[in-house]
């Protein structure tokens, strides 16, 4: 994420880097013990909240993805949109395979708590289009890839996602003789949550490498600039993570044994996205750096939205709300570890050396 994680050799990553995950095994506790030892803190977040958007966590956000945004190459972006095997690819994946997937692990793990059930796939529904651009970036994907593929999945999202969750929640039970749950969620809390969480740093993104470049030179804006402002985008997600946490601190650690089965068909879930993924642009003669970020775009979710969504459709002390809050905690030490499973791979099954790929070089 820093500088130094874009040089040639991985033994060169920097303290903050290196011990990654050590630093977002501390923001979650520090985040769980805030929300249920301080409970006035969760209830101050709660009120700093604009259209089901909670200030802080958005700042966090915006923090946490401006960095990444602004190193991409924005004139390669073109090179990227042309490649339909990956176009293609990811949107069976985000909006064929894994809310079916999430659907099925649902009903399978979860058959007897209707409220955990719905909430799970309300999270299924919700595809990512913030955290995967820090996983992405540490393991070494394609920026340009990331950035084409989190804007078309903005826009389905959109589109799609109020559909899906009328399909997968009310029509698709009712075919199977299942409990069916509605979902009531408007186009605009959804285009808010994208034109926040993308919308924004995008744009700063761009005018960053554009006017940079344009002053002084790309030598200067990669060598000078972008070394200067990567270590913020780990900064702004530990800061998110503690704040997401601290904000259903009191609720996880109060319910244990329902955590714990909302996990497990999560964990199941991330890694099923995941490798689908990576292996299927390995079929496909990707490459490296785009099969690992067509994993990543395939296994991460946005669950920004899907708790917003839960907690205004079914309420912050619902079961469904409580669910979409455990997306975040399991999903950010899996797809952590997921990084370390890519570098791996790139030797293993790609035979390159993911520090040294062409995406990288800035």
């Amino acid at each position: 994420m820093t500088d130094t994680l874009t040089r040639t050799a991985p033994k060169r990553l920097s303290t903050l880097d290196k011990w990654l995950p050590l630093w977002i095994g501390f923001a979650m506790v520090a985040g769980l013990l805030l929300g249920r030892f301080v409970p006035a803190l969760s209830d101050a977040l709660s009120a700093m909240e604009v259209g089901g958007i909670s200030i802080p966590i958005g700042l966090g956000l915006l923090v946490m993805m401006y960095p990444v945004l602004a190193k991409v190459r924005y004139d390669k972006v073109a090179a990227v949109t042309g490649d339909k095997k990956l176009l293609v690819s990811s949107l069976v994946l985000n909006w064929l395979v894994g809310p079916a997937v999430m659907f099925a692990l649902a009903w399978i793990f979860l058959s007897d708590l209707p409220e955990y059930r719905t909430g799970l796939i309300i999270v299924g529904l919700a595809r990512c289009i913030a955290m995967v651009v820090i996983w992405n970036d540490l393991a070494c994907g394609d920026r340009e890839a990331t950035a084409v593929l989190v804007a078309i999945n903005s826009v389905f999202q959109v589109v799609m996602f109020s559909v899906l969750g009328w399909f997968y929640l009310t029509v698709l039970p009712g075919w199977l003789g299942l409990d069916a749950q509605g979902l009531e969620i408007s186009v605009w809390q959804i285009a808010l949550n994208v034109l926040v969480f993308l919308g924004i740093p995008l744009v700063a993104g761009f005018a960053s490498r554009f006017i940079g470049e344009k002053r002084k030179g790309r030598d200067w804006y990669e060598e000078k600039f972008l070394p200067r402002i990567g270590p913020w985008a780990l900064y702004g997600l530990l800061f998110t993570i503690v704040l997401l946490f601290a904000l259903q601190g009191e609720q996880v650690t109060s319910h244990p044994m329902d955590v714990a089965r909302i996990a497990l068909p999560l964990l199941v879930y991330f890694a099923l996205m995941w490798f689908a993924g990576i292996l299927l642009g390995k079929a496909l003669g990707l490459g490296y750096a785009r099969s690992t970020t067509l994993a990543f775009t395939a296994a991460g979710n946005n669950f920004e939205l899907a708790i917003a969504v839960a907690i205004g459709t079914f309420g912050a002390a619902s079961g469904q709300a409580l669910a979409g809050v455990v997306g975040p905690l399991i999903e950010v030490p899996v797809l952590v570890g997921l990084v370390y499973v890519s570098l791996w791979a790139a030797k293993a099954w790609f035979h390159t050396d993911p520090y040294a790929t062409e995406s990288r070089t800035s």
